[in-house]
């Protein structure tokens, strides 16, 4: 009996959700040029699940509708624009969420994908939400530590599931992107 609750109490914490993003909103830094821009947008377009991009010279935005149906590779979009020879300076999706139940250091799997929700009191997630990466390499380094300090779990500093996020059922070493809303 102890054991069917401990694996409905395992399930549970790391909830399976669907939910399709639709788009993102991309900033860059180290744009100095139209020529930077084009760049970026020229090896972005090559990601097998973007359909098409909107690009402001001004504000180094790349605002990026996804194919419908198609898994989001939220490190292909990073590696895009770091082989253009750039870096990610903010990254927010934004898609559809069923009644999800957030709260301060939830994991929640989405298309098989995990993300754990930093700074978040409890909510529910319903309907067209948008969502931040606040990972290592999605924003400036003085932005991450101010959101790195916001959990005492190890997986905020790696990106990969520590004794934190095992505890919860996740596998050692999947990949998890913190997030906040």
């Amino acid at each position: 009996m102890k054991k069917i609750i401990l694996l409905a109490a395992i399930v549970l914490s790391a909830v399976a959700v669907n939910a399709q993003f639709s788009k993102a909103n991309l900033q860059a830094s180290g744009l100095t040029c139209a020529l930077c821009t084009k760049a970026i947008n020229k090896s972005l377009e090559k990601l097998p699940f973007v359909e098409s991009i909107t690009v402001d010279i001004k504000s180094s935005n790349f605002e990026i509708l996804f194919k419908k149906d198609q898994p989001v590779d939220i490190d292909a979009l990073r590696k895009g624009v770091e082989d253009a020879g750039f870096s990610v300076a903010l990254l927010k999706l934004k898609g559809e969420f069923n009644n999800v139940e957030i709260k301060k250091d939830s994991h929640h799997t989405i298309n098989g994908v995990t993300y754990h929700f930093l700074a978040a009191g409890k909510g529910n997630l319903a309907g067209e939400q948008e969502i931040t990466i606040v990972d290592k390499n999605f924003l400036p380094a003085k932005a991450f530590k101010k959101y790195s300090l916001s959990s005492k779990m190890s997986c905020v500093q790696t990106g990969k599931a520590g004794d934190c996020c095992t505890a919860e059922g996740i596998s050692a070493g999947t990949r998890i992107y913190h997030v906040i809303i």
